[in-house]
């Protein structure tokens, strides 16, 4: 039996940060050309470290919703959410299941 070789790759959201926010879609948009990148590479996870760190749903939306538009729910399964406050984190539970349902909806037979 072969061990699968998984790669980590983590993106510091703190090293993007405005102070400690992370706030617009034209932020997050080189962020997600990153992560997309990161992804295409076969058994990569992507750890996003929200350390320390708030996020607006219009970033997260464009990290992580155009994602799941592009590619499908399966991509949050490749994707480490780490470091998120109890804030970032409902925005990206929220982000991600109005994602999910409007992908699902798109391609629905």
């Amino acid at each position: 039996m072969g061990l699968v070789n998984t790669m980590n790759i983590q993106i510091l959201l703190n090293q993007h940060a405005h102070g400690h926010l992370v706030g617009s879609r034209m932020a997050a948009a080189p962020l997600r050309e990153e992560l997309e990148i990161a992804l295409a590479q076969q058994g990569a996870e992507v750890v996003l470290d929200f350390s320390g760190i708030t996020a607006t749903q219009s970033f997260v939306d464009e990290l992580v919703g155009v994602l799941v538009l592009r590619h499908g729910p399966d991509v949050l399964g490749r994707i480490i959410f780490k470091g998120c406050s109890d804030d970032v984190r409902a925005i990206i539970e929220f982000v991600a299941a109005d994602r999910c349902d409007q992908f699902i909806k798109n391609h629905a037979h």
